[in-house]
């Protein structure tokens, strides 16, 4: 996979090809190597336009992917490309991923599952509310909160998820050129406890249409994008859109029918985005999505006292979230985060029906 990521830097500094191009490439050779080596013809028959062909044969015989990547590495060491094993997996599923994902912070392996919170840049102290509460929530059950360090609703669902959890920002500059300025403290507390993303350079500045191309890659990371509030003309509808276009699941923060700020989030409810009705049900509805990739638990589960009245009331049979809120006497919102954390390490596991039970554990 070395030599491969080489070609990966290689293609995304080719000029005028695109992510898409790189990975329609991918497809028809099989490998970004096969590709750079390939005739002509072949490259036209992968998607490459005819008009660009000189160019990207002289972009070839000019350039040494090892070489190119050897350069990369050493002014900017921490990067992604889809050839690495840890590369974020949600993301290479979408049609046109970063060839090349430059990231700072703190690097969990692997990522806990992500969470995609998004609204406008100038939200009314409903959505500010509510997007600091799903954060938070999302945070705590061990989701990965993933937002785009904007003013207002990203910026409010980066602060709470950081109070009880880990966040990402995906960012439209480049890592070492923070956007907005105001958010430059935020973002030095997110690369200590999460993860700052962006797939220009690290010095780039903003090129046209950044942040519309950045919105992709926070739906392509997340399993569900939450959408808290958004005027008819908003950022936050296009990252919407491509979640669904991914066909991940869609949430919505309903919101007064005579806000300005709640207008998009209206249409996407009209649309057929799932309604957000209450917390526990976000968690259980986010929890119910998951693709487990957790190893078996301990014979012995390191559980709390909470966690603990859970576990034993499921010793010889299944329940409902209703009856284990009766059973273990815990309020609803702290009891379907339990449930979520417990089902994220791989000790629960949810029927149908809504009905919990231990998974098979050893």
């Amino acid at each position: 996979m070395g030599t491969e990521r080489a070609y990966w830097v290689a293609w995304q500094q080719m000029p005028g090809v695109g992510n898409a191009t790189i990975r329609r490439l991918l497809d028809h050779c099989g490998t970004l190597q096969a590709a750079w080596e390939a005739d002509a013809g072949a490259l036209v028959e992968a998607g490459c336009q005819e008009r660009k062909l000189e160019a990207i044969v002289a972009f070839r015989r000019r350039i040494e992917p090892a070489a190119l990547l050897a350069r990369l590495e050493k002014r900017w060491p921490t990067f992604w490309t889809p050839a690495d094993s840890d590369y974020p997996p949600l993301l290479r599923e979408i049609p046109d991923p970063p060839a090349v994902l430059f990231y700072r912070g703190h690097r969990p392996a692997p990522l806990p599952p992500a969470v995609a919170v998004v609204g406008t840049r100038r939200p009314s102290a409903y959505g500010l509310h509510w997007a600091e509460a799903i954060a938070g929530a999302l945070a705590r059950a061990g989701f990965l909160v993933v937002s785009g360090l904007a003013m207002g609703i990203d910026g409010a669902a980066h602060r709470a998820a950081l109070a009880g959890g880990e966040t990402m920002a995906v960012l439209g500059t480049g890592l070492e050129r923070i956007y907005p300025y105001e958010h430059t403290e935020l973002a030095e507390r997110i690369a200590r406890r999460g993860l700052l993303l962006c797939e220009q350079p690290p010095d780039a500045e903003c090129p046209s249409g950044c942040f519309a191309r950045r919105n992709r890659i926070i739906a392509g990371l997340s399993l569900a994008t939450i959408v808290i509030e958004a005027p008819e003309r908003s950022g936050a509808l296009i990252t919407a859109n491509l979640a669904c276009d991914y066909n991940r699941e869609l949430f919505v923060l309903p919101g007064p029918l005579d806000s300005l700020q709640s207008q998009g989030a209206l249409k996407l409810i009209a649309q057929g985005a799932r309604v957000i009705c209450s917390l526990e049900q976000l968690l259980v509805d986010l929890g119910s999505h998951l693709i487990r990739t957790t190893p078996p638990a301990p014979a012995t589960p390191l559980l709390d006292e909470a966690e603990r009245r859970i576990w034993e009331c499921l010793e010889t049979a299944s329940l409902s979230f209703d009856e284990l809120a009766e059973r273990t006497g815990l309020a609803g919102g702290e009891l379907a985060s339990l449930l979520l954390g417990l089902e994220l390490r791989g000790l629960l596991a949810q029927k149908a029906g809504s009905r919990y039970s231990r998974a098979c554990w050893n």
